[in-house]
């Protein structure tokens, strides 16, 4: 079991670390999804690679008509389905093995945050979470890679005792400025006029 007081790591690094491809990926994916390191992006991948290791040994136990492998795939199905990591209807573990890392980090709390238009940006959300300013229906959420449910979504709300709980913060100001600022149409660039045919 091993000592409590020194826990075993979660994720797993790169075989090659100073692969030039792979991380200019990684520096990518950092920047888009606000992460404080690659770390974080690690462990992302590492969830993808055990779901897809469970998916091969499921489509393997499937094709001998094991009847406890129809149930684990059922509920595997369900959990990714309810994660919004899977589309909504009938899914197969084809679908799961179509999945990239991108699908897990579009799930973390800091990006549905930030989706949902509650933080300027992603290192905004994700500093905004660790403060503590976030809650998860009556739950105050201060982990910003926990995996958001899609039932879930509808629950995220500043906390009580939140600055940003007021809807006179200049800052949920600036945001209802940028969101109205985005809805609104762009005006269309005048049309030159035609020129005259030469006489």
């Amino acid at each position: 079991m091993g000592d409590p007081k020194f826990l075993r790591r979660t994720y797993d690094t790169p075989k090659h670390p100073w692969e030039a491809t792979r991380m200019d990926e990684e520096r990518k994916l950092l920047e888009k999804y606000g992460l404080k390191n690659k770390r974080e992006l690690w462990k992302a991948q590492s969830i993808l690679r055990r779901i897809r290791g469970q998916t091969r040994e499921l489509q393997a136990r499937l094709r001998t008509g094991e009847a406890q492998a129809q149930q684990e795939t059922a509920l595997l199905l369900a959990r990714l389905t309810r994660l919004g990591m899977l589309s909504v209807g009938t899914p197969t573990l084809d679908d799961v093995l179509a999945l990239t890392t991108e699908d897990v980090l579009r799930r973390r709390f800091e990006t549905v945050v930030y989706g949902h238009s509650l933080a300027p940006t992603a290192e905004s959300a994700r500093k905004w979470i660790v403060q503590g300013h976030f809650t998860l229906g009556a739950h105050r959420v201060t982990r910003p890679g926990y995996l958001v449910r899609l039932d879930e979504e509808g629950q995220i709300a500043y906390a009580n005792g939140s600055p940003f709980a007021s809807d006179d913060h200049p800052m949920r100001i600036a945001l209802r400025e940028r969101l109205a600022a985005k809805a609104a149409p762009a005006e269309a660039a005048p049309v030159p006029p035609e020129e005259a045919p030469p006489a």
